[in-house]
């Protein structure tokens, strides 16, 4: 078996640039309906950005979590890329957490694991 992910989005050709840097992924030609995404060390899952026809209107059910040792360079460095800061800096459980957005709106988490903050 093998876990790929699906984003849903609008224009997946133009997100595919935003997840691609945000992930550090390399990204696939776009074959409508879809741009795929691969982690070139083979590590972590396949991301498949899928042209849909509605637009997001709610919550994120399932979204990503980049878990990372600096929370200030990681939400400087999406922001450029696109994201925008949804919620926080917050602390959920133990955790530092940024809720952000990627350029279409779809939610995805900043979080430093405890006792992984760079000193």
């Amino acid at each position: 078996m093998e876990l790929v992910f699906v984003l849903d989005c609008a224009d997946p050709d133009a997100l595919a640039d935003f997840w691609a840097a945000a992930l550090g992924y390399e990204r696939g030609g776009y074959d409508p309906p879809y741009v795929g995404l691969t982690d070139p060390r083979g590590k972590n899952p396949r991301l498949l950005l899928q042209r849909v026809p509605e637009p997001k209107v709610a919550k994120n059910r399932m979204h990503p979590d980049l878990r990372v040792a600096d929370m200030d360079a990681e939400l400087a460095r999406v922001t450029a890329l696109g994201a925008t800061v949804v919620r926080g800096p917050f602390v959920d459980d133990g955790w530092p957490t940024t809720v952000c957005a990627d350029p279409e709106g779809n939610e995805f988490c900043v979080i430093v694991p405890p006792g992984k903050e760079q000193a």
